[in-house]
């Protein structure tokens, strides 16, 4: 009996130790996961979360792995190297349908959207230092807008309504593209609703690297992207070019010029294009570009081709396989060995080639957008890369070559729009490629033969969702499947589900 009895008592001092240890480990561990050097996400006033989320749109969203994919799917550049973009260029499956292809930009994508979620939190909140700031509140807003029209563009249905909420929810479930476009185009009406009211604000200031603090410019830009993202719609909303039109005359009412990221400086921080092509050499000028930039003497070629004054056939394995030397970079693309460059969120060309569509089948004369568009972009292209003999004369050479292009057709427009969107907006050149393609036309003639293998296609109609969701979130696991999804599932705004 005593032995059971200190058996029990010995028992009890044991547990009541081990009860302790565990308390004491987590306090530990909760000391251990606390960061005291940093303030916490709460106590940044919204404006300091602006850069970031500004630089993070320009250089991954925009000009990160999606642009560098694309530039080879769309053949404005070759993929080569013997690596990633050499796979890419072959169409290798392997590389396009992987979930760990555009891992990277997926998380970062989502990553970025959760500080622009909280930038809106703080000021609809009216937490403290944040109280009344519309003007930045419409800044978050666009981007948001920004943010999310791009995952949906690339992926398709995608985590939207139940997204960036943290710990929250770690599986948020999949939306339909067409709920999501509803939520991305009422995200920008509350961004003009708000930039409206802020217009005179000055909140921003230095941090926004974008606009410098004038809100009036993010206005204007929240009714050009909401064109953009209107005109997505066409193929399967074609009522809708009398709203992208009203937004068009909006965004150039309001002084639209352009939305682009700057502070690049060719030397301690790179263009993304610029510090892509330093370090990998995965690019050279493609055959498709070059040939119809020479068709109509684009004074743009010279800066497209490389110091080989060179392009290449889509496709071609020898290309593809061939490595670059990276201290001399023969192969790559002129324009993008300055560095300088900033990068378009969505260019002043853009916008006019959008008008001058809308002007075309409506069968209005789209003249006047169409030049303006050529202009903007050749005056921007010979301005940036140009030797300060041929800085002064550029806008004058710019004008003389649109109006050189004759009347518009949606031929020359989209041949224009392709060449002017080879420099750094391949997202908008793969959205364009695929909607006329859901409309039953093609005016840009895409070569590479590997696009079709034994009778099978090989060109993505979307791109594959980021590893970290396949793997943690059984929705996109099932959606995902082994990938081949990618080359027959078009999204809805593509005249699929």
């Amino acid at each position: 009996i005593k032995i059971l009895i200190m058996k029990k008592y010995i028992f009890m001092t044991l547990t009541v130790v081990l009860l302790g240890l565990t308390a004491c480990t987590e306090d530990a561990f909760d000391r251990i996961n606390k960061d005291n050097e940093h303030p916490s996400p709460e106590a940044v006033p919204a404006v300091l979360q602006l850069t970031d989320a500004i630089m993070s749109t320009g250089f991954s969203t925009v000009s990160g792995d999606f642009a560098f994919y694309l530039s080879s799917l769309n053949e404005q550049e070759i993929g080569m190297g013997n690596n990633q973009l050499m796979f890419a260029e072959m169409r290798n499956s392997s590389e396009w349908a992987a979930s760990t292809t555009f891992n990277n930009v997926w998380n970062s994508i989502y990553g970025n959207l959760q500080n622009i979620r909280q930038m809106q939190s703080k000021i609809e909140n009216e937490v403290p230092g944040n109280v009344g700031q519309s003007d930045i509140l419409g800044m978050a807003q666009v981007l948001e807008a920004v943010n999310f029209g791009i995952l949906t563009d690339m992926f398709g249905d995608i985590p939207y309504s139940e997204a960036v909420q943290g710990q929250g929810n770690l599986q948020p479930k999949l939306d339909a593209q067409k709920d999501v476009y509803t939520g991305v185009l009422a995200t920008l009406d509350k961004a003009i609703s708000n930039l409206e009211k802020g217009k005179s604000m000055t909140n921003a200031g230095n941090q926004d690297i974008a606009y410098k603090g004038v809100a009036s410019k993010w206005l204007a830009a929240a009714h050009a992207l909401k064109a953009r993202y209107l005109l997505h719609k066409l193929a399967v909303e074609p009522n809708v070019l009398s709203e992208v039109a009203t937004a068009v005359q909006q965004a150039i009412d309001n002084g639209f010029e352009g939305f682009t990221v700057t502070g690049f400086n060719g030397s301690t921080c790179d263009n993304p294009w610029s510090a892509y092509v330093f370090s990998r050499q995965y690019t050279a000028p493609s055959k498709t570009v070059a040939d119809l930039m020479k068709a109509t003497n684009d004074p743009r070629l010279d800066y497209y081709l490389n110091a080989l004054g060179e392009s290449y056939t889509p496709g071609d394995e020898t290309i593809a396989k061939t490595v670059d030397d990276a201290r001399v970079m023969q192969y790559q693309p002129t324009w993008y060995l300055f560095g300088s460059q900033p990068v378009h969120i969505m260019s002043k060309a853009e916008l006019y080639f959008i008008q001058a569509e809308v002007q075309l089948r409506s069968n209005i004369d789209a003249t006047s957008a169409y030049q303006k568009a050529v202009e903007a972009s050749v005056t921007e292209i010979l301005t940036w890369f140009g030797d300060e003999a041929t800085v002064p004369t550029a806008a004058t050479t710019a004008k003389a070559y649109a109006m050189s292009l004759g009347t518009p057709t949606l031929q020359k427009l989209f041949e224009q729009k392709y060449v002017a969107q080879a420099l750094d907006e391949q997202v908008e050149t793969y959205n364009d490629l695929r909607r006329l393609k859901a409309m039953g036309e093609e005016y840009v003639i895409l070569t590479n033969p590997r696009n079709t293998q034994s009778g099978i296609n090989r060109y993505p109609e979307r791109l594959p969702y980021g590893n970290s969701a396949v793997i943690g979130n059984p929705d996109v696991k099932e959606a995902y499947g082994d990938g081949s999804y990618i080359y027959s599932e078009k999204t809805w705004i593509n005249g699929g589900k």
